[in-house]
């Protein structure tokens, strides 16, 4: 199937700056999960075409809300807030981290998780313990490398060893996607698995 075909447009609905002030459980929810400044939004505007539909940033933990995108496939992109925060308070951190908890637990509506990692770094500790928690929330999940087009081919081929031996370590088995919002490169394959792994979930709920 051409995912290329299937998404055709996204478009920007809400930010919600608390679990409590999400909308009802509805269409299925794809969730971005990533360290901040990993390219959340450059993701976005990669899988909807669009170089400014999601705001990005040079500055890590700009995403502090629930930025809902809808899709004309069926379902929604939701960019959560980031992890490893920016310079806050405790408390925020601690409210930020709440919501997230509760979302990825809780969510009816959450279907798919993509745990976003920089491609030019091995999994860090922020990484393996997203890898860790979406396990044990019982999340299907797919690895986005983003950023692949500032390695070389042996740095990508070491990449992606690193990430298959933490997910071996932790028993995982997720597909992992290379992604470049710069060299335009991923797009299909992603949208591809998500709709593999969502078509189970539009069935069940009808």
């Amino acid at each position: 199937m051409d995912a290329s075909k299937i998404v055709r447009h996204i478009a920007f609905v809400a930010s919600y700056p608390r679990y409590r002030d999400l909308p009802p459980d509805s269409a299925p929810e794809v969730a971005l999960l990533g360290r901040s400044n990993v390219g959340k939004s450059s993701l976005v505007n990669l899988l909807a075409t669009r170089k400014r539909l999601a705001k990005t940033s040079g500055t890590p933990g700009k995403t502090v809300t629930f930025n809902y995108f809808e899709t004309d496939a069926g379902y929604y992109l939701v960019d959560v807030p980031g992890l490893g925060y920016a310079k806050t308070s405790r408390t925020q951190r601690n409210r930020w981290a709440a919501d997230l908890t509760t979302y990825l637990e809780s969510r009816e509506s959450l279907a798919l998780v993509l745990i976003l990692m920089d491609a030019r770094h091995a999994p860090t500790a922020t990484d393996r313990e997203a890898m860790s928690f979406v396990k044990a929330a019982g999340r299907p999940a797919v690895v986005v490398l983003t950023k692949i087009d500032k390695l070389s081919g042996n740095a990508r081929t070491k990449t992606r060893k690193r990430v298959a031996d933490e997910m071996k370590s932790q028993m995982i088995e997720w597909p992992v996607v290379e992604t470049s919002a710069t060299a335009r490169r991923g797009r299909e394959e992603l949208l591809n698995w998500i709709e593999q792994i969502l078509g189970p979930t539009r069935s069940s709920q009808k």
